[in-house]
């Protein structure tokens, strides 16, 4: 370990060495009063017991700040490392940039937002997913059901995606059961359920097993109610249960032409509304459009927190379009269905894969009725919308996915460039993620 690397911007070490040498140079000149004059008046004596006692009180302090910071930078958010690691240096210097990196806020649910922040967390620890409550399906909702407690499902995906396990415990909390009374069920699931028996809210469970599992960032529900999902189609019928409406094809056919929550006066949760109102960037998605990212929008408060961020929206479309769903939809059907529910104008950019998928697949996801989101950048540039283009595709199991290293990487290269580069106070955090870019694209 190099002694100069504790001198870089970040660590917060310098202050107090400072104050150290200031507390040596007051000892140092007392004494000399003392030793070099015989006879010394009683204003001298003063001063020199003064300086002797001051340079005392400032090395103590030096020696106490410098070693609580060292203590704090090794424990503070999940970080660990031996204290005998070549590296310690840098990785501290790392951790307390992370901490000050950009706030970035990602709403939305399901797997493609648990995808995305798998890899963001390894450019900032100001991370706040929010996270919707309106499944009803699957064992998430059997928990809801038979204990009446907000489906865990999505949280818990992205709890997992933003903490620090080994792949064994993350393998464990991922289990699902497949016999028994517990058949279809994740161990996941219930660990918050047992959480949230013990806690006095769903918040504070949720909370507890971010603790539990070293999470960077944090996790909140849009609310703390329950929420219940409705869709309209074009013809007036209704769709209700976030679980129905994306096989509603299958009983009664037809688009959607809204989505909206049975009871309209669900209360936000105000962690999350101020989460928004800080943020850098905000980011929608991905993840189904009509019952993973909408509904956080039906909230009340969470439009107006939108409207009145000064934050960087951005919206991450998915790849593929979802049968019952965006059937047929293109990415400005996508931008339009989202300013439908809200307001004109809800983004400043919008994040889309341009690379082709191979026809096998092709083939097969449109045997399920699903096909690539068709990018029309021109109706979209026009309405004021910057596309970012690029090959966001990830292939696993035989299901697309975006890739969550060059997601994040093209997101972390945005916000770079529209926030930190234009805030003088923040350079240090514009040259950290440039050149973790920088190295990314160099290893790759």
């Amino acid at each position: 370990m190099r002694f100069i690397d504790w001198f870089r911007p970040g660590i917060r070490v310098k202050r107090w060495i400072v104050l150290g040498a200031v507390g040596v140079a007051s000892i140092s000149f007392g004494l000399s009063f003392l030793v070099t004059e015989i006879y010394l008046s009683a204003i001298k004596i003063i001063l020199s017991i003064l300086l002797i006692i001051a340079g005392c009180v400032f090395i103590f302090l030096s020696v106490k700040y410098v070693a609580k910071t060292f203590f704090h930078a090794i424990s503070n958010s999940g970080f660990r490392i031996s204290l005998d690691s070549d590296r310690l240096s840098n990785l501290l210097y790392e951790k307390r940039i992370l901490i000050k990196g950009p706030k970035i806020v990602a709403i939305g649910g399901g797997t493609g937002l648990s995808t995305m922040l798998r890899g963001l967390k390894a450019y900032s620890s100001n991370i706040t997913a929010i996270v919707t409550v309106a499944d009803d399906g699957g064992g998430s909702g059997v928990l809801r059901q038979d204990l009446g407690m907000l489906p865990p499902g999505d949280i818990r995906n992205c709890i997992l995606a933003l903490a620090d396990t080994e792949p064994i415990m993350e393998k464990l909390l991922q289990y699902r059961f497949e016999d028994g009374l517990l058949k279809g069920q994740s161990f996941g699931n219930l660990f918050l359920a047992a959480m949230d028996g013990i806690s006095t809210s769903f918040e504070e469970a949720v909370r507890k097993m971010s603790d539990v599992l070293a999470v960077t960032g944090n996790v909140l529900p849009v609310t703390l109610q329950d929420m219940k999902l409705c869709a309209e189609l074009e013809d007036g019928h209704i769709v209700c249960g976030e679980s129905n409406i994306g096989r509603h094809n299958l009983s009664h056919p037809g688009d959607i032409k809204r989505v909206f929550l049975e009871n309209e006066d669900i209360i936000p949760l105000q962690e999350a509304l101020d989460a928004i109102s800080e943020a850098d960037m905000l980011i929608l998605g991905p993840g189904s459009l009509y019952t993973s990212i909408i509904p956080n929008l039906l909230v009340n408060g969470v439009e107006n927190a939108i409207k009145n961020s000064h934050a960087v929206k951005v919206y991450v479309c998915n790849v593929m379009t979802q049968p019952g769903e965006t059937d047929g939809y293109s990415v400005s059907d996508h931008i339009r269905a989202l300013e439908r529910h809200t307001y004109e104008g809800i983004l400043d950019y919008c994040i889309v894969n341009t690379a082709d998928i191979p026809e096998g697949l092709r083939l097969h996801y449109a045997n399920d009725g699903a096909e690539t989101v068709g990018v029309d950048s021109g109706i979209l540039n026009k309405a004021g919308i910057k596309i970012i283009g690029a090959d966001f595709v990830s292939i696993k199991s035989n299901f697309i996915r975006h890739d969550p290293v060059k997601l994040a990487a093209t997101i972390m290269d945005l916000v770079a460039e529209t926030v930190l580069a234009k805030d003088k106070k923040r350079i240090i955090d514009y040259y950290y993620v440039k050149d973790r870019l920088r190295k990314l694209f160099v290893g790759s």
